[in-house]
């Protein structure tokens, strides 16, 4: 996809980090806006910031984890502009223990904000989609897609995992059929959003688990890395731009991380060299 203008972005995670990144790049390239998030006052707020660039912008409050919320978003879309020929599926949460203390309403809840919602998206959007000469989805993994290992983490590595193996199922598929759809991984690192605090947004039957010391030291060591080397999410959304313009499937801001994830995982299946051990804290 060569121009965006014209054209019609839809982002969800779009309030705050990334997502409204996105938005705003997009916006500021000549696409009109659906935007989407799970927080209705932010989503508001990030509207209004977006129209005052002189964007078309429709908002709209959508639960990614609900598959008939999203189908309303796609709706909205239509109703509002006809078409879509971008959809990132961005929004995403992160919640963990040490794994036999993780209550299975966590898993449950990583699990279907952070790859059913990505499904949701997809199952919904392709329709539309489909109809327009160029289009191109976007799902939001992680570095997590390619590295296990990180103390109390496994239901968002899980969930990453399962969004990279359902891109890659999907955009071969689509080049099979010779549609114009094509479709990118976005897998950032440490990148300077709200993600260590995903916990606000955590429903009520959900139980905290940020309270352990494994999982505050894990906390903390990420917002170090993102101190020390996280990119801005203005970055990594020009990133983004640029592989839709290239048709380019793996969309990396830490190439060499990533990289390092296979290697390790190369290593262990090829030489039985596990990846080093990383030891929660002491609880």
């Amino acid at each position: 996809m060569k121009q965006f203008e014209g054209r019609v972005a839809v982002v969800t995670g779009a309030a705050s980090g990334i997502g409204f990144s996105l938005a705003s790049q997009f916006a500021a390239a000549g696409c009109g806006l659906v935007i989407a998030d799970l927080e209705s006052g932010p989503l508001d707020a990030a509207a209004v910031s977006l129209r005052r660039e002189g964007a078309a912008v429709v908002a709209v409050p959508t639960d990614v984890s609900d598959s008939e919320s999203v189908a309303a978003l796609a709706e909205a879309t239509e109703s509002a502009f006809g078409r879509a020929n971008i959809l990132c599926n961005n929004a995403g949460v992160e919640g963990g223990e040490q794994f036999d203390r993780i209550p299975m309403a966590t898993w449950e809840w990583v699990m279907a904000v952070d790859f059913w919602g990505v499904l949701h998206g997809c199952r919904s959007f392709l329709p539309l989609l489909r109809r327009e000469e160029e289009a191109h989805i976007v799902n939001t993994g992680s570095l997590a897609s390619f590295a296990t290992g990180t103390p109390t983490m496994t239901p968002y590595v899980c969930a990453k995992f399962a969004v990279l193996a359902l891109s890659e199922s999907l955009e071969i598929e689509l080049r099979a059929e010779d549609s114009p759809v094509r479709v990118s991984l976005l897998a950032p690192g440490p990148v300077r959003t709200r993600m260590t605090e995903a916990e606000r947004n955590r429903p009520a039957h959900v139980p905290p688990t940020d309270a352990s010391p494994a999982r505050r030291q894990v906390l903390e060591t990420l917002r170090e890395a993102t101190d020390a080397s996280g990119h801005d999410p203005d970055e990594v959304a020009a990133m983004v731009l640029e592989a839709i313009r290239e048709e380019r499937f793996f969309v990396l801001p830490h190439p060499n991380e990533a990289l390092a994830g296979l290697e390790r995982r190369r290593l262990w299946m090829s030489e039985n060299q596990p990846p080093p051990v990383r030891r929660p804290a002491a609880t």
